[in-house]
């Protein structure tokens, strides 16, 4: 069975969030200063958000990682 996402894009907030569950956690900041991790109480990544997403195009791409907990 295939796992289901989540994806929200917000115009006027310029950002983007994508989950991969919908269990309860909370935004922690990674090492690219556009990307917000979201992590559930025990540190597993269950999803992200783009920041200022508007400025990121084909020739100039988001590359950033998250940490595997």
């Amino acid at each position: 069975m295939a796992e289901k996402i989540k994806v929200w894009f917000d115009a006027e907030g310029d950002f983007l969030e994508v989950r991969f569950s919908e269990a309860p956690g909370y935004e922690k900041e990674t090492a690219h200063d556009a990307v917000m991790e979201r992590v559930d109480q025990h540190g597993k990544v269950i999803g992200f958000t783009v920041l200022g997403v508007s400025r990121f195009t084909k020739e100039r791409p988001l590359d950033a990682e998250l940490p595997a907990a």
